[in-house]
């Protein structure tokens, strides 16, 4: 892979960006404190801003290695503030495949959000970072995420039995994928 990390991104409604000190509050307000939204993850609600303080630094400390990819969703229209972010929760180097996770702000489910931010990350993964394949998978309980990655052209694989966890405890996993031939033959 070309790893050239987390650059910006803009898409029709949105900004992807890195995440900077000052996201912290709303951050934790408009996410990370919502237990609507921690629900099929893999992390707990956060319970104080520090929580998110701490793990806003670890990213922003990551951002100086170019194999780390975090972004901050900013709904243009809304505000500077980020409601959600997407990000590559996983890579094989040598199948050249990477993993994406997301998460947004219940506010704003059901909006075409995460949707639009996915789409806009695909062709700088595929063109850009030189990847072969971008999965990612969900809860089969979670169907707005399996929503999410259909839209944004990826084929369901199959379920995995009991191949995950979340708060909820062992699950099974829908797997998704693209692939880059796939990708290009489509443009």
């Amino acid at each position: 892979m070309n790893h050239v990390g987390t650059v910006n991104i803009e898409t029709k409604r949105l900004l992807l960006r890195q995440f900077v000190e000052s996201d912290t509050e709303a951050v934790f307000n408009n996410w990370t404190s919502d237990n609507k939204v921690t629900e099929f993850l893999r992390w707990p609600t956060h319970k104080s801003i520090e929580i998110t303080e701490r793990i806003l630094k670890e990213w922003i400390n990551s951002y100086s290695n170019n194999d780390f990819y975090q972004w901050a969703i900013i709904l243009k229209e809304y505000s500077d503030d980020p409601i959600g972010t997407i990000s590559i929760v996983g890579k094989n180097e040598d199948l050249n495949i990477v993993q994406i996770g997301y998460c947004i702000g219940s506010k704003w489910w059901n909006q075409g959000i995460v949707s639009e931010a996915f789409s806009g990350i695909i062709p700088f993964l595929f063109e850009e970072v030189k990847v072969n394949r971008i999965e990612a998978e969900h809860d089969p309980n979670n169907l707005s995420s399996g929503r999410v990655m259909v839209k944004c052209g990826l084929k369901y694989e199959g379920t995995l039995r009991q191949a995950d966890f979340n708060n909820k405890g062992i699950v099974d996993a829908a797997m998704y994928s693209i692939l880059a031939n796939e990708y290009f033959a489509a443009k």
